[in-house]
């Protein structure tokens, strides 16, 4: 084992999976509370963008990596219909657990399982579209996470990766701030942990930016890849294309 990052730390990596896993059994009960009060609700828009740009059919086969609380997942679910399939996936039983229960109660029954990334349990070329949304940064190994995406998707298929980004320059002083004042605020306020929330600021600063991601993704075997800037580039939608 070598070392990685876990935020602005150097940590074993057998040490992140463990950190990475509690920061996520602290938040998964306030999840989506704290995410409409950091974003202001544009988490929302940000998601209806990508489901757009999905532009799944009925019949479509997805797979939903990192998918927590299922919002995504759901979308998913009413564009693919009774005779398409979304598997609802995260490498973390506590978030896993919110989003099942959640999707069970709008009625919503969907394949759910506890998987990791790096090793994804599934047969080479099964599905149209995988998507990962606020997940890749918190993961150890993200080129090995994407040519396991790549595996299982197939050939034409899409690959769309929702996740903080690289901010325009205009508005890095007031993001920065935001970032490592407001939110661990919120965090020891409504989520009673400061220490998760300045977690994610960090990590959202060591994750690769728009064109080093882009790159990424054409290693991990995407033949054609472009993204989508999102409110100043607060959040980047990368779109992978499987030749």
């Amino acid at each position: 084992m070598s070392d990685t990052d876990f935020g602005f730390q150097k940590v074993r990596e057998e040490e992140k999976a463990r950190r990475v896993r509690g920061v996520f059994d602290s938040v998964a009960p306030r999840y989506d509370l704290m995410n409409d009060l950091m974003s202001l609700g544009l988490h929302r828009a940000w998601k209806a963008y990508t489901v757009m740009v999905a532009n799944l059919q009925p019949g479509q086969r997805v797979l939903d990596i990192a998918g927590g609380t299922g919002d995504l997942a759901q979308a998913f679910a009413r564009k693919v219909g009774g005779t398409g399939l979304v598997v609802h996936t995260d490498i973390n039983a506590s978030m896993l657990h919110v989003g099942r229960d959640r999707l069970l109660d709008d009625g919503v029954v969907l394949p759910t399982t506890v998987c990791d990334a790096e090793k994804l349990p599934f047969a080479d070329n099964g599905f149209d579209l995988i998507s990962v949304a606020f997940g890749l940064r918190n993961m150890t190994h993200k080129d090995r996470a994407l040519a396991e995406m790549n595996r299982v998707l197939r050939p034409g298929g899409k690959l769309l990766v929702l996740e903080f980004s690289k901010v325009a320059k205009p508005l890095e002083k007031a993001y920065d701030w935001y970032s490592f004042r407001v939110l661990p605020a919120l965090g020891r306020w409504v989520a009673k942990d400061e220490a998760s929330y300045r977690y994610l600021a960090e990590s959202i600063r060591m994750h690769p930016g728009q064109e080093e991601l882009k790159a990424m993704m054409k290693a991990g075997g995407f033949g054609h890849v472009d993204y989508h800037n999102l409110t100043g580039g607060v959040v980047a939608l990368h779109v992978g294309i499987k030749c």
